[in-house]
């Protein structure tokens, strides 16, 4: 079966530990242990497969106990993949914490992941596909190859600059279409693009931006589209003629570990579904990470199809209400404010 989304990327076997709250150096708690798929690459392949793409997951992994998990979770969950094996290498691991407010802390060893090659892609199948979904969690040479054999195509391309790295080339991104940073991204690239010549901007600058503001250091990046993931605030979609801010859903929160791949696989899933509506694919996508974060894990709390359109039609939208539980909020694109491009046109914050 032809592919409509290809993702070229990691897996990742998590090594997750919860605890009440995060260890402080020197210190040991007492937790409780999961292990499971993860990887951001292999994590986004799962939310848009899972959630009704034709989805072609490209990845490499080692010989060993991990990969063949892998491989039965592919197998189990009907999602295609294709496995490039790397005997001298250990497939790629993750030391994760979750402490009982759901916020995670994260090492990942990349293992066989950083020994994906340029030989080890199938460009019929990126050729041939409707979109392509990147990461830097794999090796980089790669990942530019397998954009620039998208490019060449015609196929829309999508990276997601995670986890953002010192050895990454901004010239990458001269063949993105789609760029889908979170806060920490974000402002990394201003700071390495220099935009508004900007090389010291912050978070909580961010945090304290209008979207108008927001939007002029989108169009710094020299990329068509750039959506913003801003956690509990939702996304901000940023293209050449304007913005649009779209809020989150209000869900009780388990673990946001992989809250960020569920909203590049979601996206992806409602880019295709939707013909290429970048703001009905973002509202997708926002709706696939809430669900994901009311339960544990990150491939195997990826909601279904059937999943996601049940919650669109009875979720609650807006502020979550006074003393309520903290919560992930988003909405659906005839909900979302229109932001226009110029602070004359109304920008709130």
């Amino acid at each position: 079966m032809k592919p409509d989304v290809v993702v070229v990327g990691s897996y990742v076997q998590d090594l997750t530990w919860d605890c009440a709250a995060f260890p402080q150096p020197g210190e040991t708690v007492i937790g409780t242990f999961r292990t499971g798929p993860g990887g951001k690459g292999s994590n986004q392949a799962v939310a848009a497969g899972r959630a009704g793409a034709r989805t072609l997951f490209i990845g490499a992994v080692g010989r060993d106990a991990f990969a063949g998990e892998a491989k039965r979770f592919y197998a189990e969950n009907g999602i295609a993949a294709r496995w490039i094996v790397k005997p001298d290498r250990a497939t790629g691991t993750a030391g994760i914490l979750v402490s009982a407010s759901g916020q995670n802390e994260i090492i990942v060893a990349l293992g066989a992941n950083a020994a994906l090659a340029r030989a080890d892609l199938d460009r019929r199948a990126i050729a041939g596909a409707k979109l392509l979904v990147v990461q830097l969690e794999s090796n980089l040479a790669t990942t530019a190859a397998a954009l620039c054999v998208a490019r060449e195509a015609g196929v829309t391309t999508l990276l997601n600059p995670a986890p953002m790295r010192r050895d990454f080339d901004v010239r990458i991104l001269r063949h993105v279409d789609i760029l889908v940073p979170n806060e920490t991204e974000f402002v990394a690239l201003v700071n390495r693009l220099k935009v508004d010549g900007r090389t010291d901007f912050t978070e909580a600058e961010l945090a304290a931006l209008i979207p108008a503001e927001v939007q002029r250091l989108c169009r710094g990046l020299g990329v068509e589209t750039v959506i913003v993931t801003l956690g509990q605030r939702g996304c901000l979609v940023s293209r050449v003629g304007g913005a649009e801010l779209i809020p989150a859903h209000r869900v009780e929160v388990v673990d946001t570990t992989g809250a960020g791949d569920a909203f590049v696989g979601g996206f992806a899933a409602g880019w295709v579904r939707s013909g290429g509506d970048v703001v009905a694919a973002a509202a997708h996508g926002n709706a696939v990470a809430a669900l994901s974060v009311t339960k544990p894990g990150t491939a195997p709390s990826m909601p279904s199809e059937r999943e996601v359109a049940a919650f669109l039609k009875t979720t609650e939208f807006g502020p979550p209400a006074a003393g309520a539980p903290r919560t992930s909020r988003s909405r659906s694109p005839r909900r979302a404010r229109n932001i226009a491009a110029s602070r004359r046109r109304g920008g709130a914050n």
